[in-house]
C-alpha cells in the first residue's frame, strides 16, 4: 500500500521535550495566531506559518498534522488569554457581593479582552459556525465560566433563584454588549447611554 507524505507527517507528529523544540514550536504557534488573525484561517498557509515562524515547512509538520491542527493550539491560547481576566475577577469577588461595582467590572473586562483580541477572535468566530471543535471550544469556555460564577456568587450568598439561569444570560448580554462597543459602531446608538442601560439590567438580574 502506498502512503502520501502527508501521512508520513502526520505520523512523526511529536510532542517537543527540549527547551529548543518547544521554543520551535511556540514560534510556529505565535506566527499562526499573527497569521490568522491579519489575514484570515483560510487565506493563511502551513508554508507561510514556516515563513514567518523562521523554519521549514517540514519542522511545522513534525509538530502539527496540518493547518487545522496549528488552529486549535491558536485556540487554546486565545481561550486561555481571554479567560485570564475573568478568572481573575472572579476569585476577587467578595463577599457582600456589591453588584453595581461588579456590573461595571464584568463589563470592562469584557471590552479589554474582545478588544485586545479583536482580530482574532473574529477569525475564530468565523470558523465556529462551520467547525464543530472550535464550535465546542467556546462553548466549554462559556460552560466553565457561568459555572465558576454561579458557584461564587452562591458561596457568597446570592440568593436569587435560578441563579446559573442567570449567570448564563447575564454573560449573553454582556457578550452582546463587547460586540456592540468593539465592533458594531451603529450611529443611532449612544453607547456610553447603552452601558448604563446594560450595567442596571445585570443588577437587576442578581437584586
Amino acid at each position: 500500500m502506498r502512503v502520501n507524505n502527508k501521512e508520513i507527517m502526520a505520523q512523526d507528529v511529536r510532542e517537543p521535550k527540549q527547551e529548543r523544540s518547544i521554543e520551535k514550536k511556540n514560534k510556529i504557534l505565535k506566527a499562526g495566531y499573527e497569521l490568522f488573525s491579519e489575514v484570515g484561517y483560510y487565506n493563511t498557509n502551513t508554508a507561510q506559518i514556516a515563513k514567518r515562524a523562521g523554519v521549514s515547512t517540514g519542522i511545522v509538520y513534525g509538530y502539527f498534522k496540518d493547518k487545522r491542527d496549528i488552529l486549535l493550539d491558536v485556540l487554546g491560547i486565545y481561550v486561555e488569554r481571554a479567560f485570564a481576566p475573568v478568572l481573575q475577577l472572579i476569585d476577587g469577588m467578595r463577599f457582600p457581593v456589591n453588584f453595581y461595582d461588579l456590573s461595571k467590572s464584568v463589563l470592562d473586562v469584557a471590552i479589554t479582552v474582545h478588544r485586545d483580541n479583536a482580530k482574532i477572535h473574529e477569525a475564530l468566530h468565523s470558523i465556529s459556525h462551520t467547525d464543530p471543535d472550535v464550535n465546542a471550544r467556546f462553548i466549554e469556555l462559556e460552560d466553565v465560566i457561568t459555572l465558576q460564577i454561579s458557584n461564587k456568587l452562591a458561596a457568597l450568598g446570592a440568593d436569587a433563584p435560578n441563579l446559573t439561569e442567570r449567570v448564563h444570560f447575564a454573560m449573553d448580554i454582556v457578550q452582546s454588549f463587547a460586540h456592540e462597543w468593539i465592533y458594531d459602531h451603529h450611529p443611532y446608538i449612544n453607547y456610553e447611554e447603552m452601558r448604563t442601560v446594560v450595567e442596571n439590567t445585570l443588577v437587576a438580574l442578581f437584586i
